[in-house]
């Protein structure tokens, strides 16, 4: 279906005369890397729906404040939201009660793209053990490249301490910053894994940005979840 690397390349925003550079990724390899990338797009893992506009809900609920079955309709509008993130609730909970667990959200923007998105995270620390990333999910649009890069983030991230995340999210850094070049170190590529795809996107500066979307709000979001339960991580 994508014999011609350049249809991939359109889908992308890349254009033909971009694709032209000079690459140490083989156009083969480039080729089942950008394939990857639309694939992930098509099914991204970890993405729902949990990120209402605001202040439409508040001008709502003001128009409806003396509306009983209105209310009644916001109150079933609030328990399916709850259902969607169960464990997330259930894990804010458990944070009052011990400082174990904390949620934190990130949102982020490309206005270069218009690609947006908001990040979740649900972290748990226990005594004496790493604070690791319980729960990862996100909610928002954009391209194929941002939502693929979130999809394989996710996958990579769930059930990671925050340390090992951090190293993959310095890992990912570089791969960005390598101008289609790669990462030097055997042992980083492996630990990348699937998010070695991206290295031929790293030779397109705009596009950089959207691969780091939702990595940079992760990043975030783990930061603030990680000072409410230690206020002196920095």
């Amino acid at each position: 279906m994508f014999d011609d690397p350049f249809a991939l390349n359109s889908l992308f925003g890349i254009s033909e005369q971009d694709s032209s550079e000079d690459s140490v990724v083989d156009p083969a390899l480039e080729q089942m890397y950008q394939e990857f990338i639309l694939e992930a797009s098509r099914d991204p893992h970890g993405k729902t729906h949990f990120a209402p506009d605001v202040a439409q809900e508040n001008s709502d609920r003001r128009e409806n404040s003396g509306d009983q079955e209105n209310q009644g309709a916001q109150e079933t509008q609030g328990t399916r939201e709850n259902q969607r993130s169960d464990n997330l609730v259930s894990a804010s909970s458990s944070q009052e009660q011990s400082h174990e667990y904390c949620q934190a959200d990130s949102h982020q923007f490309n206005p270069t793209c218009g690609d947006e998105v908001t990040v979740r995270v649900a972290i748990k620390q226990e005594e004496g053990k790493p604070a690791v990333i319980e729960q990862l999910m996100w909610d928002g649009h954009g391209c194929s490249i941002y939502q693929a890069s979130l999809s394989v983030l996710h996958d990579m991230a769930q059930g990671k301490s925050v340390d090992e995340f951090m190293k993959l999210h310095r890992a990912f850094r570089e791969l960005m910053d390598s101008r289609g070049k790669g990462v030097d170190d055997a042992a980083t590529a492996d630990a990348l894994g699937d998010a070695m795809a991206f290295q031929g996107v790293s030779r397109f500066p705009m596009r950089i940005k959207c691969a780091l979307l939702g990595w940079e709000g992760t990043r975030d979001a783990v930061a603030k979840a990680l000072a409410t339960i230690s206020p002196d991580y920095q």
